[in-house]
């Protein structure tokens, strides 16, 4: 939920809502469930599950889930760039100007580690970056369960527009175009956070 669940609104939450809150696939929430790891219930002369809030929480404490999609619904953006002077640039003014969670990685290797602590919802993601070449980062957090709903925004100064087209098929919900403004960069991740949201 964009703006966070207040502990007084619900005290049960549908395996969807925990997916946001988990930044998971509803798929993996069924699959705790299902396997005991997260208690709940059935409704009854229903397939559907719910989890109460108080389980969840035992949960995510137990399982090291980040607190922060159930505390607040700032969207985690995770900023994946060599240049890292570019990178802490766009961090600095996002962290000014949204109320986004932002952090940078300038690498493969280090973005793999902060995607399994941070669960971004959203990655801004250099193309042309050494170990992402022919999508190869793309690829791996696509293919990687407990990141099915992060949205993977590209950033190339180097494509022409119907190379942009050919990459938004390979793995990217869309692709900025370097210069691109401040302003130009919140709309792609309002766009896609509204997507995951």
């Amino acid at each position: 939920m964009r703006d966070g669940y207040q502990f007084g609104e619900k005290d049960v939450l549908t395996t969807g809502e925990v997916a946001r809150i988990c930044n998971v696939a509803s798929r993996t929430v069924s699959k705790w469930f299902d396997s005991g790891a997260l208690q709940g219930y059935r409704i009854p002369g229903s397939k559907d599950r719910r989890i109460p809030v108080s389980n969840l929480l035992q949960f995510m404490k137990k399982h090291n889930i980040p607190m922060d999609g159930l505390m607040s619904g700032a969207p985690r953006v995770l900023i994946v760039d060599s240049d890292t002077a570019t990178a802490e640039t766009l961090r600095k003014v996002l962290a000014e100007q949204t109320r986004y969670d932002v952090k940078v990685a300038s690498g493969a290797f280090a973005a793999g580690a902060e995607c399994e602590k941070f669960r971004p919802h959203v990655m801004l993601l250099d193309i042309h970056m050494p170990e992402n070449e022919n999508g190869a980062f793309c690829n791996f957090v696509r293919n990687c369960e407990d990141l099915q709903m992060t949205k993977i925004i590209g950033m190339s100064g180097r494509l022409t527009e119907g190379q942009v087209n050919q990459f938004a098929g390979r793995g990217y919900d869309s692709i900025l175009r370097k210069p691109f403004t401040v302003r130009q960069v919140i709309e792609a991740i309002e766009s896609a956070h509204a997507i995951v949201a």
